[in-house]
């Protein structure tokens, strides 16, 4: 009798999930969670201000930062987006749900525009132009 070692089990493939509303509604909230997050922090820095962190100051920038309250605010957004994001991931392919992250993307561009006068130029429209469709490709699909 030969002994052939068993054949790799190949893992279950679940049947692709449809995205209905509550499963779009939980991306959507895990991505304007995480673009809230950004713009908390970017509050916080700029609150702060420019710094490095060195051998001789990491202790009161550290310190300075940790006691930021848009800074912890961001991280909360981080820490209630993570927990959202995995139930999402939970109903939704990921193939489907990470292309949506780029909507983050759009909503700060302008987000940014309008809280700290970043510029909105000609060219990050047209991407943002590029991302819709991707996202709109990538949701039909």
């Amino acid at each position: 009798p030969r002994d052939d070692p068993p054949a790799p089990r190949r893992a279950a493939h679940p049947r692709p999930q449809a995205v209905n509303a509550a499963s779009f509604s939980l991306v959507l909230a895990g991505v304007l969670l995480n673009a809230a997050a950004q713009l908390l922090l970017k509050a916080g820095t700029n609150r702060i201000g420019e710094f490095a962190f060195t051998l001789d100051n990491v202790v009161p920038v550290g310190l300075k930062v940790a006691a930021s309250p848009f800074v912890l605010g961001g991280l909360a957004c981080y820490a209630v987006s993570v927990v959202v994001w995995i139930m999402a991931l939970s109903r939704v392919p990921v193939s489907v749900a990470y292309p949506m992250l780029s909507i983050g993307y759009i909503v700060n561009a302008f987000a940014a525009w309008a809280l700290f006068g970043e510029s909105v130029t000609a060219q990050k429209l047209a991407g943002i132009g590029f991302i819709v469709v991707g996202v709109w490709l990538v949701a039909r699909s």
